[in-house]
């Protein structure tokens, strides 16, 4: 089984921000199998599905994303699921371009909130990640006003073929392994 996460924050007015591609992604994985994302268990909207003969949890926490981390633990703990294995975590990345991803099998939260919390949680970095660029912020613009903000016209339109990628990736991770998957999603994207 796959417990893959995306982080977002929840509410109307944070929906396809910067700070929700993880959430946008989880959404097109829930779309294209089938899976209804709509229970509220473990701090989180969760939805039981397959996705290539897998068993998966799709979820996007509820918590608000600095505190990710109490709903991942929460999965994970239920669901008896090996972390460094079985677990993929989707979020945003300042330090990518927007609609570059980068897969991960460890490492540090690079400044990312929500991944402090969840390591804080798992009390460990090596987890699996997808992360998928949203660009730096504008010199002057403080940070949390930039996650938080919208794609331009231009932005968006890539990250739409992002958010298909980073599902693609996911599903990569779990038919073939990570490996394979970081061989064909990390690489870089132009705008």
């Amino acid at each position: 089984m796959y417990i893959i996460v995306g982080l977002g924050n929840p509410g109307r007015q944070y929906a396809h921000t910067r700070h929700n591609v993880g959430y946008d992604t989880i959404d097109v994985l829930a779309q294209r199998y089938h899976i209804e994302v709509d229970t509220v268990r473990f701090q989180a909207l969760i939805g039981k599905g397959v996705i290539e003969g897998q068993k998966v949890i799709l979820a996007k926490p509820i918590t608000f994303m600095n505190l990710s981390g109490q709903s991942v633990r929460e999965l994970a703990g239920f669901f008896k699921i090996d972390e460094k294995t079985e677990l993929i975590v989707i979020y945003d990345d300042i330090s990518l371009p927007p609609g570059q991803l980068r897969i991960r099998e460890k490492g540090s939260a690079g400044g990312h909130n929500g991944m402090k919390n969840i390591i804080a949680h798992l009390g460990g970095q090596e987890f699996l990640r997808i992360k998928v660029g949203i660009g730096e912020k504008p010199p002057g613009y403080d940070l949390a006003d930039y996650v938080l903000s919208h794609f331009s016209t231009e932005e968006r339109k890539c990250l739409d073929e992002a958010l298909v990628k980073a599902a693609d990736a996911a599903v990569k991770i779990i038919t073939d392994g990570a490996g394979p998957a970081m061989n064909e999603y990390n690489r870089k994207v132009t705008i």
